[in-house]
């Protein structure tokens, strides 16, 4: 009698299950980890690909950007990074799909989320007091007026975005997420502002971030040009020795020779202290939520405890495995870009456009003057600050690598500049995203 309760009681349950399941089919609710789109309207099928498949996607993706910036002279002069590429041949594939009606791909990100905080846990590895007490007045100024321009262009989107009645949200997607922050800041924020109630703000940061990418290297090298032919600047004079103070640093900071000499060993030690820090990390974003009211990003507990553990290293002399841990980051920056440009929904640009045309405009418009009447000012009106202020541009509308290749145009034609080479990817490459997470999070309190 038991076993003939259970059996039927397992019946009627499993057959509940069964109509449930069907209902959120039908509602478009989550199913397998994916969402599955609510349009009832047409009769496409949905493919749904799990996180398994989704890497080996991010993966191939990467290698199809690869290949295509290789072959096009074009996105290797804009510095346009190979997942960016990929990804978005995807979503503009995927977009096709879905406005014919065929299907719509969609996938579990779960794994992009994991490479996502393991990335910018790398960058926070990449933070040295000692460096930047070493790099003395133009780290310190570049730091402080680049920290001033995140408010700016995020209340200038946000403004914009207002004034013709849209989520000001959305402008923060158009500011510094998109532009101080780049292409992995905008992929990393993007759902941040959709759970804020920004419809769109993930394909919105992205488009913009690669808007960003092509303005910064466009406007970077002529604002130089301008400024050191209009005040007749000429380099600094090297030094007896053959190299200025900070000429060894910048050797260090801004080499473009990525090899180097390492073993199993260093990237053991590199991944495990990765993995104390996003498991540290987590709790830390726990008790920050509840201590400040606000909502940080996922990463930045494990960005503040790298900071911590590589300067406690570096204090008492224990050996860092830096270079290891930078491969790394760049590692889990592709495979987390190429997933994250593959999830974009380009549709939901449609009603979008104008706005962020006008947006992104008017940001070109305010870096310009910024950076011609105070970032070349500020670092004190010399060659090297216009050198400076091509590489501002370039990471405050870009990356960093768009700051070192107008940097690198600029100084060809008209000289060296140590000072530039070492403060622009100091500050763009290890200082800035730590400021930028901290005041996205307090911005998009302010707008919510």
């Amino acid at each position: 009698m038991w076993k003939l309760s259970l059996s039927t009681e397992f019946d009627n349950s499993f057959s509940r299950f069964r109509i449930r399941l069907l209902v959120e089919r039908v509602r478009g609710k989550v199913v397998c980890g994916c969402r599955v789109p609510n349009r009832t309207h047409k009769k496409e099928e949905s493919l749904c690909l799990n996180m398994y498949h989704a890497v080996a996607l991010g993966a191939f993706l990467f290698w199809l950007g690869g290949i295509i910036t290789d072959k096009i002279s074009l996105l290797n002069r804009y510095c346009i990074p190979a997942p960016l590429v990929g990804g978005l041949c995807f979503s503009i594939l995927n977009c096709i799909l879905y406005s014919m009606g065929v299907t719509s791909i969609t996938f579990d990100a779960t794994l992009q989320t994991v490479f996502m905080i393991m990335f910018f846990t790398t960058v926070g590895f990449t933070v040295s007091i000692p460096a930047l007490l070493k790099g003395g007045k133009a780290v310190m100024l570049c730091l402080a007026i680049s920290i001033m321009m995140i408010p700016l262009q995020n209340f200038l989107g946000g403004g914009a975005m207002a004034l013709f009645g849209r989520d000001p949200l959305l402008g923060i997607g158009c500011g510094s997420i998109a532009l101080v922050g780049g292409p992995g800041t905008a992929a990393a924020f993007g759902p941040d502002l959709e759970a804020a109630g920004a419809v769109g703000g993930s394909v919105v940061s992205i488009a913009a971030a690669t808007f960003g990418l092509v303005a910064g290297s466009l406007m970077g090298g002529p604002t130089a040009k301008r400024l050191i032919e209009k005040h007749n600047l000429r380099p600094a004079p090297v030094t007896a020795g053959g190299a200025t103070p900070s000429a060894s640093l910048a050797t260090d900071v801004a080499s473009e020779d990525e090899r180097f000499i390492s073993d199993s060993l260093r990237f053991v030690k590199g991944f495990m202290l990765l993995l104390l820090a996003v498991g540290i990390g987590n709790q830390i974003s726990v008790w920050l939520t509840a201590l400040t009211g606000l909502t940080f990003p996922a990463y930045i507990g494990a960005m503040l405890v790298a900071v911590v553990v590589h300067n406690v290293m570096d204090g008492v002399h224990v050996s860092y495995p830096a270079e290891e841990i930078d491969t790394m980051g760049n590692m889990f920056l592709s495979i987390f870009l190429a997933m994250a440009l593959a999830g974009l929904k380009l549709w939901e640009l449609i009603d979008l456009a104008m706005p962020m045309v006008i947006c992104l405009v008017l940001q070109c418009v305010v870096m310009f003057l910024f950076s011609y009447f105070v970032v070349f000012n500020v670092m004190s009106r010399n060659y090297d600050a216009a050198v400076m202020t091509a590489g501002f541009i370039g990471f405050a509308m870009g990356a960093t690598s768009n700051a070192m290749a107008n940097m690198q145009v600029v100084t060809k034609k008209y000289g060296p500049s140590p000072v530039a080479y070492f403060a622009i990817p100091m500050v763009g490459g290890m200082f800035i995203d730590f400021f930028n997470a901290v005041l996205i999070a307090a911005n998009i309190g302010w707008w919510t």
